[in-house]
């Protein structure tokens, strides 16, 4: 039996993306994204950004470009999602007209900003559906970003909700919200993995979405030129925090989170072992080197594997059967 079978038998198996969501929000940056996961491969998702991280300029036109790149043959991996205005401001229905309704089929996901609750998220995920549904029959997956008070209130509620797939910490706004009272230095390392608001922000979300089985991802480093900045920060968001993916606003902080935030050698290898001696005992409990295993040990390094398959990290010919 496969161990997506024999391992989730009585709960439902978790989302699993790639461990980077990078954001493009000019046609040039967008080429050049697609460019380069077209070269490595879908190890990283892409954003288009429709919101903060775009021109304020002429809002449809923008949403035409996105739309006509997505479905254009550059897309080859069909992982590019985009970042719709949120639903208070007047281009959120011209977004999810021109982008969700001319392609539903080959988006990857639709990030809704600035969310207030629960309720906000259930009707633009109905106004989505009703966009996408002159198309395609699939639920669209969302993703939502909690970079808000009221919304870090309900995110539990947010993250139960079926369509939604990943949530994501929006720091900068989360802390400008304090007025004042989270200092600046909150918005980068180390103040981020220190200040106490900020850090129950980031592991409340953390908790919220490995509760219900969602994807947590990181907010954004704005150090772009320093490698082990990037590292460091994807590893103590990894390490301290929970979160399996995370953020990336500059081409070059691709391969530094992808690194961090991908399985090592040496645990690929324990968990082809273990989960290959597991399968030999049905998986039934096993001891290995000293250690008993079964089947709440094996779902643990079956998500090693998942990982390191989603990186590009290839596995032992033998091996790959067990993703």
């Amino acid at each position: 039996m496969h161990p997506s079978q024999a391992l989730f038998e009585d709960q439902p198996a978790p989302v699993f993306l790639p461990v980077c969501d990078h954001y493009a929000g000019s046609e040039k940056l967008m080429l050049k994204s697609l460019a380069l996961q077209n070269e490595l491969g879908p190890i990283f998702d892409i954003t288009f950004d429709c919101e903060d991280g775009a021109s304020i300029n002429d809002d449809i036109a923008h949403a035409q470009l996105v739309s006509r790149l997505i479905r254009s043959e550059a897309n080859q991996h069909r992982r590019i999602g985009v970042r719709v205005h949120d639903v208070h401001h007047p281009s959120f229905e011209s977004d999810v007209k021109q982008i969700v309704g001319a392609c539903a089929d080959d988006l990857a996901y639709v990030m809704l900003p600035k969310v207030s609750s629960v309720n906000e998220v259930s009707s633009a995920i109905t106004q989505i559906n009703h966009a996408a549904q002159t198309q395609t029959e699939r639920k669209i997956p969302i993703h939502v970003l909690i970079e808000t008070q009221t919304a870090l209130a309900q995110v539990g509620d947010i993250a139960k909700l079926d369509q939604v797939e990943s949530l994501s910490f929006g720091i900068m706004d989360f802390v400008s919200s304090h007025w004042n009272a989270i200092p600046a230095s909150a918005m980068r390392s180390p103040g981020q993995f220190t200040h106490p608001l900020v850090m129950r922000a980031k592991i409340e979300i953390a908790a919220a979405c490995h509760l219900h089985g969602k994807v947590p991802s990181h907010n954004v480093t704005t150090e772009f030129k320093d490698p082990s900045t990037i590292v460091n920060d994807a590893t103590r968001a990894h390490l301290e925090c929970g979160y399996t993916r995370m953020w990336s606003i500059h081409p070059d902080q691709i391969k530094p989170i992808v690194k961090a935030l991908s399985p090592r050698s040496a645990e690929i290898n324990e968990a082809i072992t273990i989960l290959q001696a597991a399968q030999d005992k049905h998986w039934g409990p096993i001891e290995m080197q000293g250690r008993l295993h079964d089947r709440a040990s094996y779902r643990y390094f079956w998500t090693v594997l998942k990982k390191a398959s989603l990186s590009g990290i290839k596995l032992p010919e033998g091996a790959q059967y067990l993703i």
